[in-house]
C-alpha cells in the first residue's frame, strides 16, 4: 500500500515537472512567432534524446528546441497555439529563408566553401 502511494507521488511529480517544461517551451515558441511574425512547426521524435520542434517564421526565419520527450513537444505546441504539420515538406519546406551562414556552416564543404575549423 506504501508503495502504491510513493509511486504515485513520484508520477505526479513527474507529471508537473513535464507540465512545467512543457509550459517553458510553449513560453520559447510564442516568442519566437512573435519575433517572425508568426510561425508554424513540425515534431521531429530524435530517439531518446527526445523531439525536436522545428519552427519557421512567416517571415522565413526558423530554429528549433527540444522537448524530453513526444508528450511535452505535443503539449507545448498545443499550449502555444502555432499551426502543425506532420510532415517537413512543399509549402511547409520552401518558406524556409536561409543566408550565408547556414551555406557555409551546413554546406560550405561540400560546394566549395570555406572549411568549418574547430
Amino acid at each position: 500500500m506504501a508503495e502504491t502511494a510513493q509511486t504515485q507521488q513520484v508520477d505526479g511529480k513527474q507529471a508537473a515537472r513535464a507540465e512545467r517544461r512543457a509550459a517553458r517551451l510553449a513560453k520559447q515558441i510564442g516568442a519566437f512567432a512573435k519575433a517572425h511574425g508568426g510561425a508554424e512547426g513540425q515534431l521531429a521524435y530524435i530517439g531518446e534524446t527526445g523531439t525536436r520542434i522545428v519552427l519557421v517564421g512567416e517571415d522565413g526565419g526558423w530554429g528549433d528546441l527540444v522537448a524530453p520527450s513526444y508528450a511535452v513537444a505535443e503539449s507545448a505546441t498545443r499550449k502555444s497555439g502555432i499551426t502543425m504539420h506532420e510532415t517537413f515538406d512543399g509549402e511547409f519546406a520552401a518558406k524556409v529563408r536561409t543566408g550565408p551562414y547556414e551555406w557555409t556552416r551546413m554546406a560550405g564543404m561540400q560546394i566549395g566553401g570555406p572549411a568549418n575549423k574547430a
